[in-house]
């Protein structure tokens, strides 16, 4: 199920977290890319005790809310899995073998590589090139996945009305949106090594790319969420309005002080605390510079705290820079939402590889 090669087809890009479902259409207009619409529909809380069936419906609607918000007549969708949920090897073959070849031979020693019995996994693979220092033989990346995972998405999609086109995984979608926003930049060094921060609801990533390869991951379980939930706790609020108030404002004055500042702070040693154990891993890696993603990336003072305590260059990322907008999708809120929406647009560039 997973699909890590080309596709000739156009899709929604479908970004499935554990907080919402986002969503983003592209096109090609002339020589430029376009942002036809994009919507984020946020997901009610899963329930521990809840069916599967009854979870992939919720995920369904939220998937069918976000379709009719942005007016799309798409019927095909690449989604993805959360690279903390996948085994990635990068093995070498004979440069002379077919895809098919490949793909026997992958099977066959499938075993090595993942520690669970291939008919519960989704497995793919991909050929990156000529193997450093190694004359005849290709770097072929094998993925693979809990199938249980990747139907579950497959199945939220069919629910919608679409079909699952493509799986992929976050970390490489985030490549692929982060190389196409640095490619429409100034100053940009094509070898140059570079981190994405994703801090979401619930959790908060760190992919280090190099070369257009993803060279490293790590994932913690920290998110906006934490805040959302000190402001229920302390003020009084559902979680709902909650999050209304952390977007939008209207809390006490203390509120900087006693809530908002030590989140802040601790934000930043979390994402701190990933890149020095990048360092410890992998010394001989420079990471030049740091762009920050999802809804956490938006929040006044996360950028200044990185940028008084690191020596990278930190920005907030634009998925869209460089694109043109069509008119359903110029929304007042749309600079404070691109950052939430990298991985999907990462997802939508499929359609264009």
């Amino acid at each position: 199920m997973f699909s890590l090669r080309r596709s000739q087809s156009v899709f929604l890009g479908i970004d499935i977290s554990s907080s919402s479902v986002k969503v983003v259409e592209l096109a090609q207009s002339g020589s430029n890319m376009e942002l036809k619409g994009y919507a984020i529909v946020a997901l009610p809380p899963a329930e521990a005790s809840s069916a599967k069936e009854s979870q992939i419906q919720v995920v369904g609607s939220a998937i069918k809310k976000a379709m009719k918000q942005i007016g799309t007549h798409c019927t095909l969708a690449a989604t993805a899995v959360p690279g903390s949920a996948v085994i990635v090897k990068t093995v070498n073959f004979p440069a002379n073998l077919r895809e098919d070849e490949i793909e026997a031979q992958i099977e066959l020693e499938a075993e090595q590589y993942i520690p669970y019995p291939l008919e519960d996994v989704s497995l793919d693979f991909y050929v990156l090139g000529p193997a450093e220092n190694m004359p005849g033989l290709v770097d072929v990346q094998v993925v693979a996945s809990r199938k249980e995972l990747v139907e579950d998405r497959a199945a939220a999609l069919e629910w919608a009305g679409l079909k699952a086109e493509i799986v992929d995984v976050d970390s490489f979608a985030m490549e692929r949106a982060s190389h196409r926003m640095m490619a429409n930049s100034d100053g940009w060094d094509i070898g140059e090594v570079y981190a994405v921060i994703d801090s979401g609801a619930n959790a908060t990533s760190l992919v280090v790319v190099q070369d257009r390869k993803v060279i490293f991951t790590r994932e913690q379980t920290f998110g906006g969420r934490q805040l959302s939930e000190e402001i229920q706790k302390r003020y009084g609020l559902s979680f709902e309005e909650a999050e209304r108030a952390k977007k939008n404002g209207g809390l006490p004055q203390a509120y900087q002080a006693e809530t908002f500042e030590p989140f802040i702070d601790a934000l930043g040693q979390q994402i701190e605390r990933s890149l020095h154990f990048l360092q410890s891993s992998q010394p001989q890696v420079s990471v030049k510079r740091l762009f920050l993603a999802g809804g956490c990336a938006v929040l006044a003072g996360v950028q200044q705290h990185l940028d008084s305590s690191n020596e990278l260059s930190v920005s907030v990322v634009d998925p869209f820079v460089g694109m043109n907008l069509a008119i359903r999708a110029t929304r007042a809120n749309l600079g404070r939402d691109a950052p939430s929406l990298l991985v999907a647009t990462g997802l939508a560039l499929r359609s264009f590889d």
